[in-house]
């Protein structure tokens, strides 16, 4: 991918949820809400404080994360949808 983050922002790739319930029941697209967990694809080198000193991230490229439902902003790179969000609209890392 030719997009670096800036700052603490960071780009993630959404995860499918399953198409059937653990009853087995199919869930049609229309009923399906977007997924809030995805895969960090890319990280920028995080925040400063004011006396200018680098606060490292979190998370990294490849971890699995689990975001707000309105977490982000949608765009399109590469014919692939993804998300750019702060670090902080971050909920938890899945291990």
């Amino acid at each position: 991918m030719a997009f670096k983050p800036l700052h603490d922002r960071v780009v993630v790739k959404r995860v499918q949820s399953d198409e059937k319930t653990k009853g087995g029941l199919i869930i049609p697209d229309s009923a399906k809400e977007k997924p809030a967990e995805g895969e960090v694809v890319a990280v920028g080198e995080g925040a400063r404080k004011d006396s200018g000193e680098l606060i490292p991230m979190s998370v990294k490229k490849g971890d699995r994360i689990l975001f707000g439902k309105w977490s982000g902003t949608e765009v399109v790179l590469n014919g692939e949808e993804l998300l750019i969000m702060k670090e902080s609209d971050i909920l938890g890392i899945v291990a």
